[in-house]
Formats: C-alpha cells, structure tokens, sequence
C-alpha cells in the first residue's frame, strides 16, 4: 500500500461531497461535507466574519468594505469546493443581500465567482431551514427553534418533523446593537417591543428553547467555561431557563471585556454578545421556555435533511452515526450489531427494565463497542471514552453521550472508576450510571466468547433460573467455557444479584 496512491479507507462511499456557502449578515462560511447522508460528517469548514450587515439598518446599503471582504472568502471557497471534489455547490444568502439596495448587485457578483445560481432566502425561509436542521439533529424535538443571525431573528415551532409557521424579527445582532446605539436598556426595550406580540413564543411555554446561530453559541461557550463544564461539545448543551436567564441577563448589562473567561471568545464575536443574549433574554422572558438547548446544526443542515428520502430522512440519527464509526474502526460491524438483541436479552435475564430511550441507546454503545481496538491496551479505554463523549454525534443529549462513554469504558478497562474522570461520570444520571456498568460486564462476557468475530454471540442464550443466570452454549462451542469466561459471568450476575452457570446444550 503506498499513500500517495491508496484510496483514503476512513472516508464512505456516497453521494458526496457536497459544499454549501452560507453568506449571512455577520459571517460567511464554507462547509464541505463527505457525502449526502442522514448524520452528515464534515470534510471541511471556514468561515470569514465579513460583517455584511453593518449599517445596513441604517444606509440601506452593504459597504464596499464588507462586500469586498465577502467576495474575497467566496473566491477562496470556490477553490476549496472544486479542490475537494464536490459534486454539488449551494450557495445561500440570508437578510444581509435580500434587504440592502446593492444587494441583487452582490449577488449577481457571487453568482459569476460561483458559478452556481444564488439562493436569497426569505425570512419565511430561513426560519423553515433552521427549524429542519433541528429535526435533523435532535431525537424528536418539541419546542421552538430560533435562529439569531446578524441581520434577523427566525423563530418556528417544531413537534417531530412537523414544522409551524415560521416568523423572521428584525433583532440580528448586528442590528440590534446598531439600532440600540450602545445602550443595553434600549436594546432591551426593543428586543421586548418586537418580540412581546410573538405567536410563535406564545407557543412555548414549558417546552425547549433549541437555539442556533454563531452569537448564541458563543455565549454557551462562555457559559461552559465559566462553570468548569467537563464537555466541550456545543450540539445539545442544556441550560435550565432560569439559570440562561441570569447568565444572559450578566452578559447583556455588564462590561463584556471584564468577564470572567471572556478570553474563549473570539474579539471580534464578542462586540455582539450582549445584543445576542438581550434577544435570548427576552425570549425567556416572554416565550418561558423550560430549558435552552443548544444546536450545532442550522440552515445548512436543514438544506441537506430536505434534499433525503424520505426513508432516510425516519432513520435514527444517532445510530446512522454509530453505525459508521462501527463501519471505519471495529473490527466486525456485523458482531456490532448482533450484540444488540444479545444484550437486551442480558438485561431481561437480570431484570434490567429500559424505557425506549435507554434501549436506543443501549443499541448505540454496542455499535461503538469495539472503535478502539486498535489502541494500546492500556489505554483503550480511556481513548474510546475520549472518542466517543467528543464525537461530531446528533440525535443524543450530553447524559447520554456519557452512557455510550462510559459502556465502552467499562468494557475495556473493567467495572472501575479510578482511572475515570469524575466529571464524565456526573453527566450521567445515576440510573444511565448502572446501566452502562451492566452493558459493559455484558460485553466482557461477549467478547471473551466471540473474539469480536460475527455469528458466534447469536448462538449463545442467556435467561435466569431461579437465582442464577444460566448462559447455554451449543456443543459445538463448548471449548470456549474456560475460567475468564465463567469469572465475567458471575462479575455479571452479580449486578443482578445473581449466581452463574454455563450449561453445553445438544
């Protein structure tokens, strides 16, 4: 195998690559990604904070600065596309080139660079995009999704796929702090004024908050830091209401330079953090909403799920992933997926009840049971740990990317904590806690049976007896009862508060 002539075997086959450039009022932004796919992964991703939408509120005009600078990062991003091979180029534009008066004129401009028809999106729109790029990466969100951009604000309800009516509000960022003229009050009073009548906030009260948009993931960056947050993964951070607002409430009154950890901010997203947690402020204040979550995944995303199947678009998000890295780093994605019925009827015998949630994601860690194989194995835990809580995952909250660490984890390095980050271990409730000890005693067992090789765990049945857990193998694998074997097991039962017995069955 020589490198400069193998085929890359970490990349997967599909309809890819596929570029999108998001020219919005504060940032434009190249992502290129591998292929088109239900848990799109990303090949590439840039952005240039041109400022578009700088005195647009007030000239009716982008400056020739910002329209330079723009052009500048699209010329470059062309290039990339091209260079990476994609097969498709989109290109989007948001309030920024729909509302100036020379912004037909831009767009003319970028559709000659490009090569490719510019899509101007409406307000309407925008808020569609956003609110498909949740349904895209949450498991069956249920709240209102908002959209802060530099220029305009997108708000729209989302119950599973089914999406509301969407809305678009004059209080981008930029805008907001242009129109505001530096004083916090008056950005309040009229991020209160426009968004006080709002039917769509009207809507969520008691539900979740899902915010997208570069300002708003910046101040939970902010907020991470500040509270000593273990994981640094921006897709589905939860804050409760009441704690968002307060934070959001600092943020927006006080010396922005003196904050603490202010220095995990970029400088220039930092001049907009006040006007982007005065607008988030008040959503809360009005919409009550019972936590904010935050979404990695925006417009862009939602261009992508609109563009599946439909049968594609019903698949799992989170499993679509799993089954991927099952695909590129274990060492057989058949075993993988036979370890999901095995375990569940593991979990049955011991007596171990699962909602739906806790059984999905119980299926996942099993998926990723085996990624880390490859490593030293003193440290294949602690690496598939690190792999797995830090993963580019969708569709799984931060507790639950914690059950799928810490299964894997358990697997590897045996049912104890003392190598284990105690933070890691809090993300979990103390019941996803248990449940991945059980899940990874069940894969010692499997794996001491299988040498992670399919159509052997299949064969093996696991059911309690009375007291005991009984795990029966067929004669033709009785050679592979032995003393790890038969010390897994009863490590196993245990959990259940069982004894353990092998029988060889004709």
């Amino acid at each position: 195998m020589r490198p400069d002539t193998e085929v890359a075997p970490g990349r997967l086959s599909g309809r890819g690559p596929i570029a999108v450039i998001d020219i919005g009022s504060n940032s434009v932004r190249l992502v290129i990604y591998e292929r088109l796919c239900r848990s799109p992964t990303l090949l590439f991703n840039e952005k240039v904070l041109a400022g578009l939408g700088k005195g647009v509120g007030k000239t009716n005009r982008l400056s020739d600065g910002s329209v330079a600078a723009a052009l500048a990062a699209v010329r470059r991003f062309r290039h990339l596309a091209d260079q990476s091979g994609a097969i498709e180029l989109h290109v989007l534009a948001t309030a920024a080139a729909r509302e100036a008066a020379n912004g037909a004129a831009f767009v003319s401009e970028l559709e000659r660079i490009c090569r490719v028809p510019v899509r101007v999106l409406s307000g309407p729109e925008e808020a569609y995009f956003a609110a498909l790029g949740i349904v895209s990466g949450m498991h069956q969100p249920s709240g209102i999704a908002g959209d802060l951009g530099g220029g305009s604000l997108e708000l729209v309800e989302v119950n599973g796929t089914e999406l509301g009516q969407g809305r678009t509000y004059p209080l981008g960022g930029i805008r907001l702090s242009e129109a505001a003229e530096g004083s916090a009050r008056k950005a309040e009073k009229i991020a209160e004024d426009i968004l006080k009548s709002s039917d769509v906030l009207a809507r969520g009260a008691g539900r979740p908050f899902y915010a997208v948009g570069g300002t708003w993931r910046s101040l939970a960056r902010l907020h991470m830091f500040q509270t000593g947050y273990p994981l640094h993964v921006m897709h589905e951070y939860s804050l409760p209401a009441a704690e968002a607002l307060d934070f959001c409430r600092m943020v927006a009154r006080g010396d922005i330079e003196a904050l603490d950890r202010i220095e995990v901010i970029s400088k220039q997203r930092r001049d907009l953090l006040p006007y982007g947690a005065t607008v988030l402020a008040q959503i809360i204040k009005i919409g009550k909403p019972s936590a904010v979550i935050l979404s990695a995944l925006g417009l862009r995303e939602g261009l992508l799920f609109e563009r599946l199947a439909p049968d594609e678009q019903r698949l799992d998000p989170l499993m679509a992933a799993a089954e991927e890295l099952a695909i590129l780093r274990s060492r057989s994605p058949r075993h993988a997926l036979e370890l999901g019925p095995w375990t569940g009827a593991v979990f049955r015998a011991l007596g171990i009840d699962e909602t739906a949630e806790e059984e999905r994601l119980r299926n996942a860690a099993c998926l990723l049971s085996d990624i880390g194989w490859r490593a030293h194995p003193d440290y294949r835990g602690e690496q598939s740990l690190n792999v797995i809580a830090h993963a580019a995952f969708i569709g799984v909250d931060h507790p639950g990317r914690a059950f799928l660490a810490l299964a894997s984890y358990y697997r590897h390095m045996g049912l104890i904590d003392d190598a284990l980050s105690p933070r890691i271990r809090e993300l979990a409730s103390v019941r996803l806690k248990e449940r991945a000890r059980c899940l990874g005693a069940a894969f010692r067992v499997a794996y001491i049976l299988s040498a992670a090789m399919p159509g052997v765990i299949p064969l093996v049945g696991v059911a309690a007896r009375g007291s005991t857990l009984v795990m029966t193998l067929p004669r033709d694998l009785a050679d592979l009862d032995g003393e790890v074997l038969q010390r897994r097991l009863r490590q196993l039962a245990k959990l259940g508060g069982l004894d353990a017995a092998v029988e060889v069955v004709a």
